[in-house]
């Protein structure tokens, strides 16, 4: 396996290169790059005071809870926006049918661009309910 960074042109010469020389029978695989540590690290931070200072549904929930509502509601948040997360959910009704699961959608799939954009709807999630943030606001990585 081979892997290349397109991070500037000597890299995007050095791919294209492997491309002609490679033995028939290979693939290529173009893809953007998964979310840095450093936005995982921010958006968890957000969750974290996020679900010690607001409620949804009329409850408290821990941070892992908390972050599988906000994944779910911010999935919800693209597709009306008409982008869909690269690897988005589905909803599969239980087997007795009383139940809906929610299956796919995993933040560690994020794309660095999809990232950004959970941190920024952190943020105004956030903000329309007053979180007060345990760090300024930055970029969003």
């Amino acid at each position: 396996m081979k892997t290349f960074y397109l991070v500037h042109q000597e890299a995007r010469s050095r791919a294209a290169r492997f491309c002609i020389e490679a033995p028939d029978g290979w693939r290529v695989v173009f893809a953007e790059p998964k979310r840095k540590e450093v936005q995982s690290d921010k958006f968890h931070a957000m969750i974290g005071d996020i679900s010690r200072q607001t409620t949804y549904a009329g409850q408290r929930w821990d941070a892992g809870d908390m972050k599988r509502i906000l994944v779910d509601e911010f999935a919800e948040e693209m597709r009306s926006q008409g982008r869909p997360l690269h690897h988005d959910g589905r909803l599969i009704p239980s087997e007795n049918g009383r139940r809906v699961i929610q299956l796919g959608i995993q933040s560690r799939e994020f794309w660095v661009r999809e990232a950004s954009d959970f941190i920024e709807f952190l943020y105004a999630w956030g903000n329309d309910r007053g979180v007060q943030w345990s760090e300024p606001a930055a970029s969003s990585a």
